[in-house]
């Protein structure tokens, strides 16, 4: 062990990236176990942490003989520094996210994601793949599986302005050959959609990423031109609803809105709670009338649907089926 931190062989910028992955960990660290985890001498060790400030860390010490360092909030946030198996962990988690369209996981995950995997070293991204194909999820089926490296290449072109070509197929099973400039990736909650300039076609499109294969950046770069709404957001719903037919739905529980909103797809829209027991949906929907009847049915509490008289109908229908096949 080195005495002051200066012998032959100490690699001072290794020892600021351990120094730093100790301290990002939720702990306050005694400067002598600081001092013996890295093998150098105290003095050393205050040497370092005043790197680290320089380099823009927020290193905070605290006084005494029980006193330590700790990472605290800053104003900006400084490089973020992993060990292996912290880097995997998160890689995996941010793909099994990914590779479903759960709500909350939005596109700055995937962004985060196609960050994380373009500097992850060789050897850590084969464990990354290893762990994500021996792993099977459990998901409601909601929404159709992608893998996560189409919306890492995605990601990445987008914000590369990159242009993007794709093999795309259609509601209708027509398959085709995209070049576009991608602008930006949308999750619904239910599934995920590339908002893009279609090269060939002249004109903005929607295509949705699970009809979407063998995609790669062409290397080409362009000019972001201006999305028509302003919102990608927004022209993905435009997108969604036009041709489409809507109807308004209005549908009464019996059981706090918080339980129900537990047990609904967040697309539908917030709950109005009409007292603590009983709550109001009220919306316009566009899936399918059999789909919204079969999410109705798994709230798992009594429920009355005022309209539109075609899910009254489906509901009454789908009641009537499972009376009989109990038999």
């Amino acid at each position: 062990m080195t005495v002051d931190g200066t012998a032959a062989g100490t690699d001072t910028p290794a020892r600021l990236f351990q120094l730093l992955s100790l301290l990002q960990t939720p702990r306050e660290w005694p400067g002598a176990e600081l001092s013996e985890r890295l093998g150098v001498s105290r003095r050393t060790v205050r040497r370092d942490i005043d790197r680290l400030r320089d380099l823009g860390y927020p290193v905070r010490a605290s006084q005494g003989a029980a006193g330590g360092y700790r990472l605290v909030a800053g104003k900006a946030m400084p490089p973020l520094v992993l060990d292996d198996e912290e880097a995997v962990a998160i890689a995996v988690g941010l793909r099994a996210g990914a590779g479903h369209a759960v709500e909350g996981v939005e596109e700055a995950s995937v962004r985060a994601l196609a960050k994380l995997e373009q500097v992850l070293p060789a050897r850590l991204r084969h464990r990354v793949s290893a762990l994500q194909i021996a792993t099977t999820p459990l998901t409601s089926g909601d929404g159709a599986s992608i893998a996560p490296e189409t919306l890492t290449v995605m990601a990445s072109a987008a914000a590369g302005h990159e242009r993007l070509r794709f093999a795309y197929r259609a509601g209708d099973g027509t398959e085709s050959r995209r070049l576009t400039e991608p602008y930006r990736l949308v999750s619904t909650g239910r599934r995920w959609y590339l908002v893009a300039f279609d090269i060939d076609r002249e004109d903005w499109r929607t295509f949705r990423v699970d009809r979407v294969s063998d995609p790669f950046a062409t290397g080409a770069r362009f000019v972001p031109r201006e999305l028509p709404s302003g919102d990608a957001a927004e022209f993905i719903r435009d997108s969604m609803w036009r041709g489409r037919q809507t109807y308004d739905v209005d549908v009464t529980f019996a059981a706090p809105a918080m339980f129900v909103a537990a047990r609904l797809p967040a697309v539908l829209g917030p709950l109005e709670a009409l007292d603590d027991d009983t709550c109001r949906l009220r919306c316009t929907a566009s899936d399918s009338i059999e789909w919204l009847a079969i999410r109705l049915a798994l709230t798992d509490c009594e429920f009355t649907a005022r309209g539109p008289a075609e899910l009254v109908s489906c509901l009454s229908d789908m009641a009537g089926r499972l009376a009989r096949s109990t038999g």
